[in-house]
C-alpha cells in the first residue's frame, strides 16, 4: 500500500516547479490529474533528448493522468471545477491571481471544502512590487543574488541545473505533506502559497549573513568561500581531485600525511579554518605543491589514509557510467527511458513508477 493511495491531486501546472512536487505525490500513490493547456504543457517542447521527447517532461510527469482543458471556455471551467470538487490537493503555478480570475479563488474553494489542501506557487508571492512579474528559474537565480556567488572571479554564472524550480518543487512537496499530516489530525485542509524568490532567499541565508557581517562572499570557482583548503588540486599527470578539509583535526592529518610536514598542522597561519581562509593563497599553494609530486592514484591513497574527503571532478559522460548511479525505467509514448531513480530507497515494498502521459487531445470532460 503506497502512503498516498486514495488521494486525488489536481495540478494546474506547467514547466518544472509544480510538476516536481506533483510527481513526488504521484510516486507515493496519489492519483494526479495534470491539467494542460490545449496546446499542452510548454515543457513538452523544451528538448528532444528522451527518445525524441522532452527530458524535463519525461522526468517530472511520470505516473500522472493528463487532461487538456480550454480554461477560457465555460465547458473547460466546468470540467476543472468538477475535478477540484473531488480533489484532496490542488497545486497550481499560474500567474498570481489567474486561478481566481478563472473563477477558482482558493479562499472560496476552502470555504466550500474545508478539507481541501491548496498550494499556489509563484515567482514573488501574492503581493509586493514584483508580484505580477513573470518569473523563471534563471531570472530568480539572478534576482535573488545566487548568480553573484556562482562561477569564477570574472563573472557571475547560472547554476547548471534548474535549482530554483527544483528547490521550490521540493519545498511545495514538503509543505503539502505537512498539511496532509495536519489534516489527518484536525480534518481541516490548508491554503499554502510559496514563491520561488522566498525559497531561494532562504537558501542564501549563509552568504547573506556573511555579507551583512562585513565579509561578503567572493566567487571562487570550484572552491568553498568559507572553508580552506576546499577545492580542486591537480596531480602530477594533471588529474583534478577535489578535497574538503572540514575541521582543524583534518588539517593536521592532511599536513602530516599528504603535505609531509606535521608542523604545518600547528602553524598559527594555518592551524584554524579562519586562519587558513585568511591565508587561502598560501594554504592552497602548499596543498597544490604537494599534489604536484604525486600521481592521482598515490594522492587518492594518501588522502584515504588521512581520512580526507575527496571527489573526482566528473562530467555527464562519467556520471553516465558512475558505479553509484541508480536508474529506473519509465514508460513513455515513444518507448522506455532510463532516468536516475529518486533518492529515497524503501526497504519494504519497493516503488514502481507510472508511465509518462501522451500529449492529450483537447477535451473539456474527463472520465477516470
Amino acid at each position: 500500500m503506497l502512503p498516498l493511495k486514495g488521494l486525488t491531486v489536481v495540478a494546474v501546472e506547467q514547466a518544472v516547479a509544480a510538476p516536481f512536487a506533483s510527481a513526488r505525490l504521484a510516486d507515493a500513490g496519489a492519483h494526479v490529474i495534470k491539467i494542460e493547456r490545449p496546446e499542452g504543457d510548454f515543457a513538452r517542447g523544451y528538448d528532444q533528448a528522451a527518445r525524441g521527447q522532452s527530458s524535463y517532461f519525461v522526468w517530472l510527469n511520470r505516473g500522472k493522468t493528463s487532461l487538456a482543458l480550454d480554461l477560457s471556455s465555460a465547458e473547460g471551467k466546468a470540467a476543472l471545477g468538477a475535478e477540484i470538487a473531488k480533489a484532496d490537493v490542488l497545486i497550481q503555478n499560474l500567474k498570481p491571481g489567474a486561478l481566481a480570475r478563472l473563477g477558482f479563488d482558493p479562499k472560496r474553494l476552502h470555504q466550500e471544502n474545508p478539507a481541501l489542501i491548496s498550494c499556489s506557487i509563484s515567482g514573488y508571492g501574492e503581493s509586493g512590487p514584483l508580484a505580477n512579474r513573470k518569473a523563471y528559474d534563471l531570472l530568480i537565480q539572478a534576482e535573488s543574488g545566487l548568480c553573484s556567488i556562482t562561477g569564477g572571479p570574472s563573472e557571475p554564472a547560472r547554476v547548471g541545473v534548474s535549482i530554483v524550480d527544483i528547490a521550490t518543487g521540493a519545498s511545495a512537496h514538503a509543505a503539502i505533506l505537512e498539511a496532509l499530516i495536519a489534516r489527518s489530525i484536525s480534518g481541516r485542509g490548508a491554503q499554502i502559497s510559496l514563491s520561488m524568490f522566498d525559497v531561494m532567499a532562504e537558501w542564501l541565508t549563509v552568504p547573506l549573513l556573511n555579507y551583512e557581517n562585513g565579509t561578503p562572499p567572493q566567487r571562487v570557482g570550484l572552491a568553498h568561500p568559507s572553508i580552506a583548503p576546499y577545492g580542486v588540486f591537480h596531480t602530477k599527470e594533471g588529474a583534478p581531485i577535489l578535497i574538503a578539509v572540514q575541521s582543524d583535526r583534518e588539517w593536521r592529518a592532511l599536513a602530516e600525511t599528504v603535505l609531509n610536514n606535521a608542523d604545518l598542522g600547528r602553524d598559527p597561519r594555518f592551524a584554524t579554518n579562519v586562519a587558513r581562509v585568511q591565508n587561502r593563497q598560501e594554504t592552497d599553494a602548499l596543498v597544490a605543491g604537494a599534489f604536484s609530486h604525486h600521481t592521482a592514484a598515490a594522492a587518492v591513497d594518501l588522502l584515504t589514509r588521512a581520512d580526507i574527503a575527496l571527489a573526482s571532478v566528473n562530467t555527464m559522460e562519467t556520471l553516465s557510467d558512475h558505479p553509484h548511479l541508480r536508474r529506473m525505467t519509465v514508460d513513455t509514448p515513444n518507448g522506455p527511458v532510463q532516468i536516475p531513480a529518486p533518492a529515497p530507497v524503501w526497504s519494504e515494498n519497493p516503488r514502481t513508477y507510472g508511465p509518462v502521459p501522451p500529449a492529450p487531445a483537447q477535451t473539456n470532460s474527463f472520465v477516470p
